[in-house]
């Protein structure tokens, strides 16, 4: 899966492969195997991103043109 859009979106934003590391948990050179599409991102790291970004995991892995993130599930007690 090519994570173009992601690596543009931290572009975008002036962020380093580094902060990115540090925000995710992860190690930069993990986040570059990602990113470059050397290891596949885990459902959990496409998650944190999207919420980080404010958009969808969709967005982000180019399946949707529509960058707003959907709405939160409502959680029942």
């Amino acid at each position: 899966m090519k994570y173009e859009r992601i690596r543009n979106m931290r572009e975008d934003n002036d962020l380093t492969q580094a902060y990115m590391g540090k925000i995710l948990n992860i190690s930069q050179r993990t986040y570059s195997y990602y990113e470059n599409d050397e290891r596949a991102m885990p459902i959990e790291i496409l998650s944190k991103l999207a919420d980080f970004y404010n958009t969808s995991v969709d967005y982000l892995i180019d399946r949707t043109d529509v960058k707003q993130p959907y709405p939160k599930k409502a959680i029942s007690k």
